[in-house]
C-alpha cells in the first residue's frame, strides 16, 4: 500500500495497556523518523493521527495516538498498517530504494533487451531477489545484487542489469 506519497512502516499488533496505546511491529528502520507530533496513517492516507507518545519496547514501537484513550479504541487498529508521509521519512542512503520505486521498472540487459517488468520483490534474508515477468516469457528471478542490478534509474523507469548464465 506504499506509493510515492505514503510509506507503510509498520503494522499495529495490538492494543498495548489500558490508556490507549498500540504495540506496532516495524518493517524498516524508517518507522524512527516518527517523533511526538508526528502525524502518521492508519491503513490509509485518509486517516491521519497526531503523535502524542511513542517509545520502544523490545524490538517494537509502543505508539499513543490522539483519538485512542482506552484499550477498546486501541483494539479498532489491531492489524492495521501504519503509514507515514515520505517527506518525513529519513533519507535512504545511496543504492537503496524503497518497494514502490523499484516495483514495475522496466528490467533491460545491456545489450538493450527487454526482459519485462519488475513485478514483485522477494526478501529472502541475504539479498531481495526481483521477479520479473513478461507476457511472452517464463518468469525470471534476479538477485538484488551489484553484479547483477548494474544500474536503477528511476527517472527513466528502468532496470539495468546483468544476467548471470543460468538464470534465463
Amino acid at each position: 500500500m506504499s506509493d510515492s506519497d505514503h510509506l507503510v512502516v509498520g503494522r499495529i499488533v495490538r492494543p498495548h495497556g489500558i490508556r490507549g496505546e498500540v504495540i506496532v511491529e516495524p518493517h524498516s528502520e524508517t518507522i524512527r523518523s516518527i517523533e511526538v507530533e508526528s502525524v502518521v496513517f492508519i491503513e490509509s492516507p485518509k486517516s491521519p493521527y497526531k503523535v502524542l507518545g511513542i517509545r520502544s519496547h523490545q524490538r517494537r514501537i509502543i505508539l499513543r495516538i490522539e483519538g485512542s484513550a482506552d484499550r477498546d479504541a486501541a483494539e479498532e487498529f489491531r492489524g492495521k498498517e501504519l503509514l507515514i508521509p515520505t517527506p518525513d521519512a529519513e533519507p535512504l542512503p545511496e543504492g537503496v530504494y524503497y518497494r514502490w520505486q523499484i516495483l514495475g521498472l522496466k528490467v533491460k540487459e545491456q545489450s538493450g533487451r527487454d526482459l519485462g517488468t519488475v513485478a514483485d520483490i522477494l526478501e529472502t534474508g541475504a539479498n531481495d531477489v526481483y521477479v520479473v515477468r513478461d507476457d511472452d516469457s517464463p518468469e525470471l528471478l534476479l538477485p538484488a545484487i551489484k553484479d547483477v542490478i548494474i544500474e536503477v534509474d528511476l527517472d527513466s523507469g528502468e532496470l539495468l542489469v546483468n544476467v548471470p548464465e543460468g538464470l534465463e
